[in-house]
This record gives C-alpha cells, sequence and structure tokens, in this order.
C-alpha cells in the first residue's frame, strides 16, 4: 500500500494555500520550489501561513514536503562565482526549512562544465560537507539524472560516490526520477528489480526517500529529459504502477512532475493510482 502521494505546486500563494490545493487534489504530500527555479531571493515566510500551514499537516497527517532547489543551483560549476552562489543559496535553504521539520530538499546534483566527472563528484561533496550539520532536521535528497551533457548524476555510481564522501550521510536521500532514470539507460520497465539490486548494492535501498514519477517523451538511454503524463510515454502505465506497488519503494514519498495545464490533471493522476492500487 503506497502511503504519500502528491504533485509540483506553485508558492506563489503562500504556504497555507499549497496545502490546501493538495487537499483538494486527494494528496496528502506536495513538492514546491524553494525559490523561483531560475533563481533570486527566497520567499519569505509569514508567521501566520507557516502557523496555518503546518496545523493543516498535522490534522491531514501529511507525509514529508519536499523543497526542491532552484535550477541554477550548481554546486559543481567551474565558474567559482557559481559555486560560491550555489552554496550560499543551499545554505541558506537548509536554514529556512527547519521552520518546516522533517522536510525533504531535493537537488539535481549539478553540471561539471567540462571539469570531468571526478572534479564535480568532489566539488558536489565538499559543498555537502560545508553545508549539512548533525542538529538539522531535513534530509538532503540527490535525484537521478538523465546524464545529458556534463550532468553529474547519470549514473547510480554517480550518486554513490558523493555519499562516500559526506560525513553527515544519514542527512543524505535519494530520489528516483523515473522519466531521468528511464532517459539515462536503466530499464525501469522491463528490468525493475535489476534496477533497484543496482541500487541496492551501490548506495543501499534504504537511501531512496522519494520519487518522482513521471513518464518520458523519449526512448531509453534518450539523455533527453521531457516528461510525460502518466500513461502517455514510452515508460507506460503499467510500468510506473508496478514502480508504486514496488514493495521496496510502496511506502516513500511519490510526486508527480507530470506536464499538466491545471491542478485537475494532477487531480485525475492521483484518482488514477488510487482506484489501480489501494492507498
Amino acid at each position: 500500500m503506497v502511503k504519500s502521494i502528491g504533485c509540483h505546486l506553485s508558492s506563489a500563494r503562500g504556504f497555507t494555500a499549497m496545502a490546501q490545493a493538495a487537499l483538494q487534489i486527494g494528496a496528502n504530500t506536495f513538492q514546491y520550489f524553494s525559490r523561483n527555479p531560475r533563481g533570486g531571493k527566497a520567499r519569505e515566510f509569514i508567521e501566520s501561513d507557516l502557523k496555518e500551514f503546518l496545523k493543516i499537516l498535522e490534522e491531514n497527517k501529511f507525509s514529508h514536503i519536499v523543497s526542491h532547489a532552484p535550477y541554477t543551483m550548481n554546486l559543481c560549476s567551474s565558474n567559482e562565482h557559481i559555486r560560491d552562489y550555489s552554496q550560499s543559496i543551499f545554505a541558506e535553504d537548509i536554514q529556512r526549512l527547519e521552520n518546516v521539520p522533517g522536510s525533504y530538499y531535493n537537488f539535481h546534483p549539478g553540471s561539471h562544465t567540462g571539469q570531468g566527472i571526478d572534479k564535480g563528484i568532489i566539488q558536489i561533496t565538499d559543498a555537502l560537507n560545508n553545508t549539512l550539520r548533525s542538529d538539522q532536521t531535513t534530509t538532503v535528497l540527490l535525484e537521478t539524472m538523465t546524464g545529458k551533457g556534463s550532468e553529474v548524476g547519470g549514473k547510480i555510481e554517480d550518486l554513490a560516490r558523493i555519499i562516500k564522501g559526506v560525513e553527515l550521510k544519514e542527512k543524505l536521500g535519494v530520489c528516483i526520477d523515473t522519466c531521468h532514470i528511464f532517459d539515462a539507460g536503466y530499464d525501469i520497465v522491463n528490468n525493475l528489480e535489476g534496477v533497484l539490486e543496482e541500487i541496492d548494492k551501490k548506495i543501499g535501498i534504504s537511501k531512496v526517500k522519494a520519487v518522482h514519477l513521471n513518464d518520458s517523451k523519449n526512448a531509453l538511454g534518450s539523455k533527453k529529459d521531457r516528461h510525460e503524463q502518466l500513461g502517455r510515454g514510452n515508460i507506460g502505465l503499467e510500468a510506473l504502477l508496478k514502480i508504486v506497488e514496488n514493495n521496496y519503494l510502496k511506502n516513500l514519498v511519490f510526486i508527480l512532475e507530470t506536464p499538466q495545464e491545471s491542478l485537475e490533471g494532477y487531480a485525475q493522476e492521483i484518482d488514477m493510482i488510487k482506484s489501480r492500487i489501494s492507498l
């Protein structure tokens, strides 16, 4: 039985509005950007809004809420200014998330921009060691990527190497993005168990905390990263439902990042999953 499902919501109207929107579409978790996805200043917390938000989470037994780092955050850029700026964003976001205890903070590991994968991994690891604190309640999630260009995280061993170099490993987890990992060449349609076994061997399956549940517009191994609505892409609905039902994954946080014109689209996908699986 899967316990937690939601989608990506806009934080423009505040935290209480996001929680209310999640309830309207039958969700008990959600994801939001920690700040504008293209960078910029983080949205200020309003005490009354935060208080009401936390009350809704508790009363409705919400699962872990996921905050997604902006796309501009690149901890392994060859540009020192970009790395420093990214480090400051990272540190500020982790500090701010203590206002919502027990959150997940999901981020794309980054692109080494020509330095090479080894240098990129060292820089990401250093940034994590400089930022993570033993007293934080937030778990930081490394997202699986497609491996396009100089992207770090297109291989399971990339994430394994990052985690190995981090001192506070208990503060780290992994988010499997189904579109990304499929586009990276991992056949979750025909060999899901084999992929999960590789994750378990190299990282430990217990490190997987969340799943971005997305179909893919592109073929296996395409390294394209174009999400599609559930059942309308090359992964297919049946394979995605098997992921939701999998014994290793079913109790994780599932977040829909499928392209939708409105919240109704997410509501329909959540209803579809609930109609096929006992939530």
